[in-house]
């Protein structure tokens, strides 16, 4: 592990094991190339996150990129989150032009140049999949959160992306029904895929309490800056967690209670953040109800 500016840099153990298999395999040119490329396309999404003013904890690269892990995830606004994810890959297509166009004024080998340039078309293209923690999984995140109530994009997010990783594990059998060849390194990375999105598919309660938990450190900021409201109109005597699951992550809120056709009293979403949370704390709540 490499630490700079409190950010720790680490090797997930998936690229740990590309690189013993390319050390067994005598293939360590290419392992050099390969981290040289994913080192750059991260280093895309990490200026974009410190440009923003973002907290990065870590940065893990995987063999096709990596994840940055930042303390205001579910906080920062989706136009910062697209540019984000899509630093990564513009960092490919950048890399992919320069080795197109040094390899065809012959300053360097051709046959080099290609290989380079198809591995970050290959990445790039790779990272914009509908799959989380890929930049294409991130990114359709980001636009659900904008179509829909903020827990309902991240459930949805998460189905999507497992649906994906076990469609790319398929890809990897599929061959042999052919009589073909297994795909082992396809077959790697859509088993790690699975196992990543089912964990986050898990963890999804928890990823939505940390959004409420910032969601109630910035109520009084984003009255402060005259929000609009968009307001959520809900029976009386419905669980909390009812109207927590329709909050917008780009709005804010009022809750309009209703009695038998008449409106009994307007709440803050503040105020419902803050129920909840105390509910929580006092082991009243339970999280399980986001799923």
């Amino acid at each position: 592990m490499i630490r700079w500016r409190s950010i720790a840099f680490r090797l997930h153990p998936l690229f740990v094991l590309v690189m013993l298999a390319s050390i067994v395999t005598g293939r360590i040119s290419e392992l050099i190339v390969l981290f040289a490329i994913v080192l750059w396309h991260e280093i895309g999404h990490l200026l974009a996150a410190l440009r923003f003013g973002w907290t990065v904890k870590e940065m893990k690269l995987l063999p096709f990129g990596g994840v940055l892990e930042v303390e205001d995830a579910g906080s920062v606004p989706v136009r910062e989150e697209m540019w984000v994810a899509i630093a990564g890959p513009a960092q490919n297509a950048l890399l992919a032009a320069i080795g197109y166009f040094l390899g065809h004024l012959g300053w360097i080998d051709s046959g080099w140049s290609d290989d380079f340039v198809r591995a970050n078309v290959l990445i790039g293209l790779f990272n914009l999949l509908p799959v989380l923690p890929l930049d294409g999984g991130r990114m359709l995140q980001s636009w659900l959160s904008l179509q829909f109530p903020y827990h309902r994009a991240l459930m949805w997010s998460a189905k999507l992306s497992l649906f994906f990783s076990v469609l790319l594990a398929g890809a990897a059998l599929y061959p042999l029904a052919r009589g073909g060849l297994l795909h082992l390194n396809l077959l790697a990375v859509g088993i790690f895929l699975c196992a990543s999105n089912w964990t986050y598919f898990r963890n999804v309660p928890f990823v939505f309490l940390r959004f409420l938990v910032h969601r109630s450190e910035q109520a009084e900021q984003r009255i402060d800056q005259g929000r609009l409201s968009r307001p959520i109109v809900i029976a009386e005597n419905r669980p909390l967690t009812r109207i927590l699951k329709l909050f917008m992550k780009e709005q804010y809120h009022l809750i309009y209670v209703m009695k038998q056709g008449k409106l009994v009293r307007v709440v803050p979403e503040k105020a419902i953040v803050d129920g909840f949370l105390g509910r929580l704390s006092a082991g009243n709540a339970d999280l399980r109800f986001f799923m």
